[in-house]
């Protein structure tokens, strides 16, 4: 079939709509808030090869990316000519797909004139799959819930009951779980549906044709954006908090021609508990970043993936192997895009944001409700700033890289018996820069229960907060108080009084630029709408403003900066 250019962009349109309503029917039908209001999902098309063609505008990198290699070792253990209509397949292997056994993906062929013709996949957050619940305490794979290796959830149109069974036996809310991997299999049904209706529209027998047209060119647009980038070494370093100990990512970007390698030699070797990443998982958000910065307008699959790749010694903290804990890898792989962005700061200025919060917060509680007495378990996820770019702030309470969706007050209210008490943002939160960083977010939570409940964070950036690029200031590292004054430490289960009030305060994203050439019009508006106090707008920014006038006093603040210069 020969393509032209007006046929692309038609078949590119209508291959973009039928994933994107594979994504909404399953986040439509979902039984949580996690996928229906937070958006913790991918979803895409693939050809026979087990290539992905196409994903939908919704999702996280981690689930898309991972997901893109991961249909591969799906056709290894089911060769595509073997699967039959009604087939379903399933794992949640952290090897195979998004590094953590909550991530769950779903696999369904497609089939037209008795032929396989497409797979449809997606990856969803199941709120609980047993083990020790949504922590990183966890010393290897086998605390962390229930493994399920490749194999069929739908046999020739039949569930597998063994297998559900299994899963209702070993997770702590089976209706919410069983109901999601429903939600998943009609997600892939949905996007089935659209597909075939549009290769009967446009008489096509199979989607190969389109699936290498668009993968080349894709692949092609990428190695012309590493073209322009001149022939060389680029590396950046940056500390996180660790469990025990602090962590030090460390990336060299070695750029050759129309090919990109990212070696992390010198990162940590894996650690005994549980922030440890597979391989995959370091490949998709690692690809992400590149992508960001180089080309995000360039289509996400097969072929931008060809011209990157990356390097991580076997057994190190970013290429963990069976059994290593790899609960929290989040905790971890979400900042490989600062780590990356950091790298090419001096080749590309224009085009990178210094590092934020990155590590998304998740937060898990679980108890007995005082009204009903029965047992709940409620897990949501929260975000801080991210980092300011050469030309703009950076968002508050926005989750880059991850791109979830903070799910409402009132939604978190009316599915659990938690009352939240206040939910702001966090001021002065933000580096101080030319433009500043994104602010965190506060969020105080009462869990309305009479007995002792378990509380679980997964929470980076509480000892190293975001650091600024080119002379930014660091924004706010983060913090968890309690009105018993109790001291929560990140990324353990506890069990906690009935009356205790959790305080999360989120970090804040680095700066970017020298604070004192920012434009004072931007730190009185700051100062206005209660970003920046006043007194800090003259610390930071060697601005000082006139709070009865709610103007900036011109001539005091040009001797300031002349005096700090």
């Amino acid at each position: 079939m020969a393509i032209d250019q007006i046929t692309l962009d038609i078949l590119w349109g209508r291959l973009i709509a039928t994933v994107n309503e594979q994504a909404a029917a399953l986040m439509r039908s979902s039984f949580t808030s996690i996928v229906r209001e937070a958006g913790d999902l991918s979803a895409g098309v693939f050809d026979r090869q087990g290539r992905m063609v196409a994903q939908a505008v919704t999702g996280t990198p981690g689930h898309i990316n991972s997901m893109a290699t991961g249909v591969m070792h799906f056709l290894e253990r089911f060769p595509i000519d073997t699967l039959m209509p009604g087939d379903v397949l399933v794992t949640n292997d952290p090897w195979k797909t998004a590094s953590q056994l909550n991530d769950i993906t779903v696999v369904t062929p497609v089939f037209k004139a008795g032929k396989v013709v497409a797979l449809f996949a997606n990856c969803c957050h199941a709120l609980d799959i047993g083990g020790r619940g949504l922590s990183a305490d966890s010393r290897s794979v086998f605390e962390e819930g229930l493994f399920i290796p490749v194999m069929k959830l739908h046999d020739r149109g039949k569930p597998v009951e063994a297998v559900f069974e299994l899963l209702k036996a070993n997770v702590r809310t089976p209706d919410e779980v069983i109901g999601d991997i429903h939600s998943q299999i009609v997600g892939n049904e949905a996007g089935a549906k659209q597909l075939l209706s549009f290769m009967d529209e446009f008489g096509l027998d199979d989607i190969e044709d389109l699936s290498e047209e668009i993968i080349s060119r894709s692949e092609a647009a990428m190695r012309e954006r590493i073209r322009d980038l001149p022939d060389g070494s680029y590396s950046y370093e940056l500390c996180i908090d660790g469990f025990d100990e602090p962590l030090l990512l460390k990336a060299k970007i070695l750029v050759e021609g129309d090919e990109l390698t990212v070696d992390f030699d010198g990162s940590p070797d894996a650690v005994p508990l549980g922030v440890n990443v597979c391989l995959n998982y370091t490949r998709a958000y690692t690809t992400y970043g590149i992508k960001c910065a180089l080309s995000p307008d360039v289509p996400n699959n097969e072929g931008s993936f060809r011209p990157v790749h990356i390097v991580a010694e076997e057994g190190s903290l970013l290429n963990a192997t069976y059994p290593s804990a790899i609960g929290g890898r989040h905790l971890v792989g979400h900042f490989l895009p600062s780590v990356i962005m950091g790298a090419l700061a001096d080749a590309l200025p224009d085009r990178v944001m210094a590092p934020g919060f990155d590590g998304l917060w998740d937060t898990h509680i679980s108890g007995r409700g005082r009204k009903t007495g029965e047992h709940f378990s409620f897990t949501w996820f929260s975000a801080g700033g991210t980092g300011a770019l050469k030309h703009k702030d950076g968002l508050s309470a926005a989750a880059y890289p991850s791109g979830i969706a903070g799910v409402p007050a009132e939604v978190i209210e009316a599915l659990s018996p938690l009352l939240i008490h206040r939910r702001e943002l966090r001021n002065d939160s933000g580096g101080a820069g030319t433009h500043r960083g994104g602010l965190g977010q506060v969020m105080e939570i009462e869990t309305l229960s009479d007995e002792p409940y378990l509380f679980s964070g997964l929470y980076e950036r509480t000892k190293f907060p975001a650091p600024g690029l080119a002379g930014g200031s660091e924004g706010q590292a983060g913090r968890v108080l309690t009105n018993n004054n109790e001291k929560l430490e990140p990324k353990i289960t506890r069990m906690l009084p009935a009356d205790t009030i959790v305080t999360l305060e989120m970090p804040g994203g680095g700066g970017f630029g020298p604070a004192f050439e920012r434009d004072t019009e931007h730190v009185l508006q700051d100062v206005r709408n209660g970003y920046v106090s006043a007194a800090e707008a003259k610390t930071k920014y060697g601005t000082v403003i006139d709070t009865d006038t709610w103007a900036v006093d011109a001539a005091a603040t040009e001797k300031l900066r002349q005096k700090t210069r």
